[in-house]
């Protein structure tokens, strides 16, 4: 090709065809032109061995200025790229430096930092035995786009892998990195893998933290989980992703993976949270089949488990207001009226709260997140205040926390309905009456009844619901009891005589 070298090999080619064919065809079989295929013949030598060309075959445009404005600047800061040096160039001489020198400088300047540049970070690959280190990392998921019950679910995964296998357990976040979403995570991944390794490597965790005491509160924390499984807790420096590169280049290849899945699979929303988790499972099974053999090597270098897992949930005690609510890390849960007064000992996990009074667990609810636009989350069931708005059914028009009680979309729809075509105190008995018959088990079937009325624009009648939704009664059919003679007895007496 023009502007290439000839090769010894192109050479040598075109030699062993030049036995057979003439040398225009013997020079186009070995890619070279007719003329450069003359001077071979008349060469003594292979092109390797000629002497190396060391003079210019141009005039170099940065002569005048490389040695004495240029050096100097790259001197002063290695990192001044050859856009700023131009025109910087431009700027002391006008009219002289024009932008077709460009590459040229930009071609100078990659040799002279080759030469006699700063030196440069070097990265050292590491040895990794079965059984030793044992790696996590959160990994944020969102530009997944995935939808639960229509809804964009803003989520992290947090994945936990061996490093000498691949092996690898992730779990589906929507808390944030905290300590509760590390703890369980780690410990679900341990017990699915069946032992544990002499190391935990992951990067640093003080960015799920606000200060320093919480930052030294989960430091006992983590220590405390650590030595319950008998672990080497490590950590790489603050910023120093390479540091731990071997779970960052998993995150990548897990996320790559779930996208390829979802594209195959043809949609990403999914009806529920749990469909999601059991989709992700499927997938990371699938990676871990690849691995089987390596991990049956390493899983007998791991150490056994303890007898049982450590607490993973978080201890906060609150007390429940006058209004059936108490609040917790500055989200609302509703609790039945009884509780009313009473000081509850909640346990946080990553997925559910629950209270407990007296050693008992009275309550457990589904853990709330604020949602955008609200300054505080809310976990509102509407069953444990249906029985006070029974009684007093015209709270309900400006009850502060009405929206957030409706159990499905219809039902706010339902009520928006008849908020703006009946009168309040009849809308809010109407409404109040259609959340009493959900509360008696039937909120699945009253919603398909809702969203058929929506549609027909017809407002729901209590009564007929009522009649519709009421069980069929059974039929029994009539039983006659005929009761024994008194002659009856007088034979049995004669029989045992």
């Amino acid at each position: 090709m023009p502007g290439k070298r000839i090769t010894d090999h192109q050479v040598h080619k075109y030699k062993q065809h030049r036995n057979q064919h003439s040398q225009v065809a013997a020079a186009a079989k070995a890619g070279i032109s007719e003329r450069s295929a003359r001077r071979i013949e008349q060469a003594q030598s292979q092109p390797s061995q000629r002497p190396t060309r060391n003079w210019r075959t141009r005039e170099d445009p940065l002569s005048s200025v490389w040695d004495s404005e240029v050096v100097p600047l790259l001197q002063t800061d290695v990192h001044l790229n050859a856009v700023t040096l131009l025109e910087e160039l431009q700027r002391r001489y006008p009219g002289q430096w024009d932008t077709n020198v460009l590459r040229t400088l930009q071609r100078r300047m990659r040799l002279w930092r080759a030469q006699f540049g700063a030196e440069r970070e070097v990265y050292f690959a590491q040895v990794h035995p079965p059984g030793r280190q044992g790696i996590s990392d959160f990994t944020v998921a969102d530009a997944l786009n995935v939808e639960i019950a229509g809804a964009l679910f803003k989520h992290r995964l947090y994945q936990f892998a061996l490093a000498h296998s691949g092996w690898r357990h992730v779990m589906v976040i929507d808390t944030g990195e905290s300590f509760l979403a590390l703890s369980t995570g780690l410990q679900a991944a341990l017990w699915a893998l069946g032992g544990s390794p002499e190391e935990r490597r992951t990067d640093s965790l003080s960015a799920a933290f606000n200060n320093l005491a919480e930052q030294e509160e989960l430091t006992q924390r983590y220590a405390d989980l650590c030595r319950h499984y008998g672990l080497r807790a490590t950590r790489c420096n603050p910023g120093q992703s390479n540091e731990n590169g071997s779970i960052e280049a998993r995150n990548n290849s897990l996320k790559k993976a779930l996208d390829q899945a979802l594209r195959l699979r043809g949609t990403r929303g999914f009806e529920t949270r749990a469909d999601y988790e059991a989709f992700v499972d499927t997938v990371v099974q699938r990676m871990n089949a690849r691995v089987a053999k390596l991990l049956a090597t390493e899983r007998t270098m791991l150490k056994p488990l303890p007898t049982r897992r450590t607490a993973e949930f978080e201890e906060i005690p609150a007390r429940v207001s006058k209004f059936a609510i108490f609040t917790l890390k500055g989200v609302l849960y509703s609790v039945p009226s009884q509780l009313i007064g009473y000081r509850l000992m909640v346990r946080q996990y990553d997925q559910h709260v629950e209270g407990w009074l007296g050693g008992q667990c009275v309550v457990s609810l589904p853990r709330a997140r604020p949602v955008e636009g609200q300054r505080v989350g809310r976990s509102i069931d509407y069953r444990h205040l249906v029985g006070a708005l029974k009684r007093k059914p015209g709270a309900f028009a400006r009850w502060v926390l009405r929206d957030a009680a409706f159990p499905r979309a219809v039902y706010r729809q339902t009520w928006e309905r008849l908020s703006a075509q009946r009168p309040e105190r009849e809308a809010c008995k109407t409404m109040v009456g259609l959340l009493v018959l959900a509360a008696d088990g039937h909120e699945a079937q009253l919603a398909q009844e809702l969203q058929q009325l929506i549609e027909l624009d017809q407002l729901p009648d209590l009564s007929a619901l009522s009649l519709l939704l009421q069980p069929p009664s059974a039929d029994v059919p009539p039983v006659v009891v005929k009761l024994p003679t008194l002659a009856g007895y007088d034979e049995l007496f004669g029989v045992a005589a």
